[in-house]
């Protein structure tokens, strides 16, 4: 049985579809979490189905996650049906509008969904491992110096090495692992709370004028500037420089405002350089290795941004003349 007739029978079975009724489903574009969408159609109504791929473990942590936070009242589509076993999902379907298709519309009109997009993921972050004593779904493990370890390491074997062709000499390498080791202190100074983990403009869909949350399989406790990292510094979109200190204060401003400014403006610059290069790394995997092609179009953005965040952060030289450096070999 094809994808496109399991997921037709799996959407009569769980959603009561009557047999007399025609179906449809249809293939949706492929994305990088090793899960195949598809939007069934049938009368007036839709709804998307998911095949997904244990050998990713988040993806069996979607459904549950997914019921968890719209028990917290965070904005992500209702989970319509769930089958283990067969790994399939449906879910409500919010259309195909999101913030990355609306990328090219005039700034005023795109920062007031930004601002409830953040106010959104407040709200998720004032859920702390310390206010969560229970209830908890099954999660990835939390962001520690292994994780961000790991982030460096995918950063330099798969954009650097893979893609860049670029060999670091030893002693210059040590030195740039010292200066991540320091941006790892950092990182892991800040009080963690749940994170989405991946809230770029694709993740974050639009209905009726409000943002909901999709691709949220990898959430887990970790640093909250992370989440601002990976959404006012998206490659997938342009957002003006005045615009993102707007919507930095606005942020600070729903905050609990515990440090001042100069410490909160350097803490979301440190992890927007991890964030950044944790994107650039899986830029090149993904087209590299998974032969997804269409994220390589996505690097020369994600460079100048990295570029931009580290000019915020004056103890990562090294990585400075890393991003040059990859700047000559890709011309």
């Amino acid at each position: 049985m094809t994808h496109e007739n399991e997921i037709a029978a799996f959407a009569r079975a769980m959603i009561n579809i009557d047999s007399s009724r025609d179906i449809a489903v249809k293939p949706l574009s492929a994305r990088g979490s090793d899960r195949v969408f598809y939007r069934v159609l049938w009368d007036d109504r839709t709804a998307i189905g998911i095949h997904y791929d244990t050998n990713r473990i988040e993806n069996g942590y979607y459904a549950d996650i997914a019921v968890f936070l719209k028990n917290m009242r965070i904005p992500v589509p209702l989970l319509l049906a769930h089958d283990p076993q067969k790994h399939l999902m449906m879910l409500e379907d919010f259309g195909d509008i999101d913030l990355f298709s609306l990328g090219n519309r005039e700034w005023p009109e795109r920062c007031i969904l930004y601002q409830k997009t953040l106010g959104a993921v407040q709200r998720l972050h004032r859920l702390t491992e310390k206010n969560l004593s229970s209830g908890v779904p099954r999660l990835m493990d939390g962001f520690d110096p292994d994780l961000y370890l790991w982030e460096q390491d995918y950063f330099l074997d798969n954009f650097v090495k893979r893609y860049s062709g670029l060999t670091l000499d030893p002693g210059f390498e040590a030195k740039l692992r010292s200066e991540f080791a320091a941006l790892t202190e950092r990182l892991c100074a800040v009080p963690r709370c749940l994170v989405h983990r991946d809230l770029q403009s694709r993740n974050i869909m639009v209905r009726n004028g409000e943002p909901y949350f999709i691709d949220f399989q990898g959430m887990r406790f970790g640093n909250p500037f992370y989440d601002l990292a990976s959404l006012l510094c998206d490659p997938y979109v342009s957002i003006p420089d005045e615009g993102r200190e707007e919507l930095l204060s606005f942020y600070y401003v729903l905050s609990s405002q515990e440090i001042d400014w100069d410490a909160y403006l350097g803490s979301f610059w440190d992890a927007s350089v991890e964030r950044l290069m944790q994107a650039l790394g899986a830029y090149g995997f993904l087209g590299k290795v998974k032969g997804l092609e269409d994220f390589l179009g996505y690097i020369p953005a994600g460079l100048n941004n990295l570029d931009l965040a580290v000019s915020h952060v004056p103890s990562l030289a090294s990585l400075r003349d890393v991003i040059l450096l990859s700047q000559v070999a890709l011309g």
